[in-house]
């Protein structure tokens, strides 16, 4: 293995989920379990009850009704659902206390949950795409730079001033001085976590949608999230986004650059309800 990737996956193994995550993983797996089982799990931990039932009476869902108990939400979501929007905070606190001199953290998290609001409302548009599970995907689809950030941050800001002084993606440029880019190790630490390959596919391809085999369609959404959300963080021209998409993800997912754009005023909402919310 590249030592420099070695490095940096060593470091990613002091980053662990929370336990309320892991027994809840345990439950799911087992093909028996019940949502009763769910909801008992997640009623142990305040904090997360707390945030998950923020979550589910904000108006991304809009219910008519108020939901005041887990076991409540878990029947109107379903334990997938609920599965994952307890991965995504879960994953917010993990890394909530990270600092790093290379990278003005509030932004990073801006970006990443701009990414993954991006990405739940391009799953709306899409045919047969699981909107929960796509807003992790793109929270995390960045996480990689995240890791790099700690493990190597001289080599990482190596890879930022010379990419910056030759006009060339950042990913170029870890590939060409790293020998591997922020994508392998976003990939590995979704193995490590033993997360879904729902989840590792689409973070470990995003860069170039048309090497997925097993979940082509979720890893053009995070292609097109991703892309969308760096041309409004780098220059404010949200549409820009959509004319570097690899031609391939229009067919993919059935969406033409049009809904994309249109989604602009949208995202901007629902991103400051969930930075209110999990952070």
């Amino acid at each position: 293995m590249n030592p420099l990737l070695h490095d940096v996956l060593h470091a990613a193994r002091l980053f662990s989920l929370p336990d309320v995550y892991i027994r809840l993983r345990q439950v799911i797996d087992n093909p028996e379990y019940t949502a009763a089982e769910v909801a008992a799990v997640i009623d142990k931990d305040p904090a997360i009850t707390l945030r998950l039932l923020r979550i589910v009476n904000s108006s991304l869902y809009s219910f008519a009704i108020s939901v005041d108990t887990v076991s409540r939400a878990v029947a109107l979501l379903g334990s997938k659902q609920i599965h994952d929007l307890v991965l995504a905070t879960s994953i917010a606190f993990t890394f909530k206390g990270i600092t790093s001199h290379l990278v003005d953290m509030q932004r990073f998290w801006r970006q990443s949950v701009y990414c993954a609001v991006t990405c739940r409302l391009l799953a709306d548009k899409a045919n047969e795409c699981d909107r929960e599970r796509l807003f992790v995907a793109g929270l995390l689809h960045n996480i990689g730079h995240l890791l790099m950030y700690q493990a190597i941050p001289d080599l990482a800001q190596q890879v930022l001033v010379q990419a910056r002084a030759e006009g060339l993606p950042v990913h170029a440029v870890e590939r060409t001085l790293l020998g591997f880019d922020y994508t392998v190790i976003g990939g590995e630490l979704m193995r490590l976590w033993e997360l879904p390959e729902s989840l590792v596919e689409p973070i470990r391809c995003h860069l170039e949608p048309e090497q997925a085999q097993g979940y082509p369609v979720e890893t053009a959404l995070v292609h097109l999230g991703a892309l969308l959300t760096r041309a409004q963080h780098e220059n404010g021209l949200f549409n820009q986004g959509v004319l570097t998409a690899d031609p391939q993800v229009w067919p993919a997912t059935g969406l033409s650059p049009e809904e994309c754009v249109a989604l602009h005023e949208t995202i901007e909402l629902d991103l400051e309800e969930i930075m209110r919310l999990f952070f």
